[in-house]
């Protein structure tokens, strides 16, 4: 993959970094949990699991950690391993952040960055001390990321250390009263320094015993939210977690459909935007594996055929970016909804809202493809059935060709990156978030790519991916088994979270050969026996989200 902003090494330089340790903030906490293979000793506070291997990184900090561990086995070939890593020498603060003004590359809008260049660093130090502050700028580094720079991304300026948030708020509004932007901030989240406490929860599947399957879904509808427990307790699933990145907003979709390639029961349910990574999981999760995917879908009525450009999404938007013709970029961009003026998407049996109104043209078809009408945008799909819309150009196609009681029919392919096609069949599933974490056992974060940040425009994807986020993350061991992964973020004193690098390198201690970040965030939530176990992180409780990886048991009607 390469990168929009075209800084992605090369394969030379890139080997090279992939061969360099790791060096993460989290370092000795995760160290000890560096278990291949994943031999837990399943006793409740033993500061180092039995079977623990060598640490698959160096510490930048070498306070120890204490760990206590517990393990449950669910079922045959499933076991859930719960943990708490505690750095009682570890002494985060709330502190303020001072905002460096920035300009979006992409849209040329005004916004703010947590870090800027060293002038503006230097200017806003001394504007502060001349207001009676006592700043401390702070060099920042990239992370080991496969396709950014090397050594310094930018600096931070920051004013004071506060015991209690209230403090720090009080104090980042004197910093605003003296011309500046700043913020509240807890240190812990900064991968430069040692988190404090993380809770975690680790899935093992083991398809070689367990006799049960491995799914992705959306419970029957695309376009509806749920909770990651909910759907859990109504399935009867041993364990679950939730799944990859969806809309969350009216005015970027309707909610709850999937934000990136997704398939469940074998069908294709949403497009991928660009070349994104995905957890693909066949013949009932007893071949899982992990991939950077893309999708194309044609369309053919007689001779003429028409790119279909999404499946189950709102014609014109499209989130994450990521699609030829879409403004303003083609590249994947997370959390971005771009722009389409000429669009055909498609509408499967199982998106179970009303369809999208507006202008352009639509058409109604039966199972075997038949046209069954045509005309304005609206209403839902047939039961069975399926429907076209298309907008600019794309819409002005489907009117010329949608001819009632005519046949057109649909070619989907899916490709990883080597080029292969991926098959779906009626027990595959897929879901797909970004990015790669670790490919080919060794950590291989293509971030840029993947559009989780830009290393021309700091003001994006900083906090997103350099700063500890709740993080749900699946892995495939040299063995076969699937890890699913929960760590819980944003909750000072219960758990930080990880950064991107830092969930890199968790996943490889736990001995993922492949690993992949689903969505994360408020997002981040497992159930086992349909109980939610984590902890979320949204004030107002678990989230409901699109769709869920789940682990159900065999024999399940």
């Amino acid at each position: 993959m390469h990168s929009e902003s075209g800084t992605r090494p090369g394969r030379t330089a890139t080997a090279a970094r992939r061969h360099r340790r790791t060096r993460v903030a989290l370092g000795a906490a995760v160290a000890l949990a560096a278990i291949n293979p994943l031999m837990f000793s399943g006793v409740a506070g033993a500061a180092t699991p039995a079977g623990t291997a060598a640490p698959a990184y160096q510490a930048q900090d070498t306070t120890p950690a204490t760990e206590h561990w517990t393990t449950q086995t669910v079922a045959p070939g499933v076991q859930v391993r719960t943990g708490v890593i505690e750095r009682a020498g570890a002494a985060p603060t709330w502190t303020v952040t001072v905002q460096a003004p920035a300009v979006n590359r992409l849209t040329g809008a005004a916004t703010w960055s947590d870090v800027g260049s060293q002038a503006w660093a230097e200017t806003t130090a001394q504007q502060l001390r001349d207001a009676g502050f006592q700043p401390v700028a702070q060099q920042v580094s990239w992370p080991d990321y496969a396709d950014t720079p090397d050594g310094t991304m930018g600096w931070r300026v920051r004013v004071g250390s506060y015991a209690a948030q209230a403090e720090a708020q009080s104090a980042s509004q004197k910093v605003n009263a003296a011309g500046l932007r700043s913020v509240a901030a807890w240190s812990g989240y900064d991968a430069d320094q040692p988190a404090d406490r993380e809770s975690i929860h680790v899935a093992v599947i083991d398809p070689r015993t367990f006799d049960g399957t491995v799914e992705g879904t959306h419970n029957g509808n695309v376009a509806q939210r749920e909770k990651t427990s909910a759907v859990a307790a109504q399935l009867g699933s041993l364990v679950a977690v939730n799944g990859g990145f969806f809309i969350t907003s009216d005015a970027d979709g309707v909610q709850g459909t999937p934000a990136g390639a997704a398939a469940y029961d074998g069908t294709l349910e949403a497009m991928a935007g660009g070349t994104r990574a995905a957890l693909i999981l066949e013949d009932g999760g007893r071949h899982p594996r992990i991939a950077d995917v893309s999708t194309e879908v044609t369309v053919r009525a007689g001779s003429s055929t028409y790119a279909v450009e999404g499946i189950n999404r709102v014609p014109g938007k499209v989130r994450n970016c990521g699609r030829p013709g879409a403004t303003p970029t083609e590249q994947p961009r997370q959390d971005l909804t771009c722009n389409k003026t000429d669009d055909l998407v498609r509408f499967t049996s199982l998106f179970g809202a009303s369809l999208p109104a507006g202008p352009g043209t639509q058409a109604v078809l039966d199972a075997t493809g038949r046209v069954i009408s045509s005309g304005a945008r609206g209403g839902t799909v047939p039961a069975g059935g399926s429907v076209l819309q298309g907008i600019g150009s794309a819409g002005d196609w489907l009117a010329d060709h949608a001819r009632q009681g005519e046949r057109i029919t649909v070619k989907e392919v899916v490709r990883d990156t080597e080029g292969r096609r991926v098959e779906l069949g009626p027990d595959d599933s897929m879901v797909s978030a970004a990015p790669t974490l670790v490919k080919d056992g060794r950590i291989d974060i293509d971030a840029a790519g993947e559009g989780t940040l830009d290393p021309q425009d700091l003001s994006f994807g900083y906090a997103w991916s350099n700063v500890r986020q709740p993080r749900t993350m699946a892995g495939i061991d040299k063995r076969g088994r699937l890890l699913l992964v929960t760590v819980d973020g944003r909750q000072p004193g219960v758990s930080e979270g990880l950064t991107l690098a830092e969930a890199a390198s968790f996943m490889r201690s736990l001995g993922a050969v492949d690993a992949l970040n689903l969505d994360g965030g408020g997002s981040t939530a497992m159930a086992v026996g349909g109980t939610l176990v984590n902890t979320t992180s949204d004030a107002t409780g678990e989230r409901p989200v699109g769709d869920t990886v789940q682990v159900l048991p065999a024999g399940r009607d």
